[in-house]
């Protein structure tokens, strides 16, 4: 399915939840969908790596850092990790740094920005469980779409 996040808003007004415009497109793959999965981390992403490591299966990765602007939670290396084990896309409330790289792989990846810095590695987060920012409740197993336009959330697969 090509992913155009308007027509589905219009097709399933009832049934779609619009994060706020509040993130950017980094990744190579600009429109992406799949179904949910959570991390809860602060400035901490060795889930991050562990999550990524797993099979994805068309997945996407929503990952609420708490909005953190002082290091990143994901850079290339994970990308590349989302990329080999089939992950759909990864949404970042939060930084991500090798933007430059990011950028060139089949992979979508939103954020709130990039920041040079590495985070923490303590192991320290929460998985599975729902997480909101952007006015949004993300639920592990509900489904996300993201293009150019933005983000749309329901709870079931959306059709047009």
């Amino acid at each position: 399915m090509e992913i155009q996040t308007a027509d589905l808003c219009d097709a399933n007004e009832d049934r779609v939840r619009v994060l706020e415009p509040m993130l950017a497109s980094y990744g190579g793959l600009h429109a992406f969908g799949g179904q949910i999965t959570t991390l809860k981390v602060f400035e901490d992403n060795t889930l991050v790596r562990s999550t990524l490591e797993s099979p994805g299966n068309s997945r996407v990765l929503v990952i609420d850092g708490g909005g953190s602007m002082r290091c990143a939670l994901v850079g290339d290396q994970l990308a590349v990790l989302a990329v080999n084990n089939g992950w759909a896309g990864i949404v970042v409330y939060g930084c991500i740094r090798d933007s430059k790289a990011i950028a060139n792989m089949n992979v979508g990846v939103f954020a709130l920005g990039t920041h040079p810095r590495k985070s923490i590695k303590k192991g320290v987060g929460e998985t599975e469980l729902t997480v909101t920012f952007g006015g949004v409740d993300f639920h592990p197993g509900h489904y996300l779409y993201a293009d150019e336009d933005g983000i749309i959330v329901s709870a079931s697969p959306l059709s047009l």
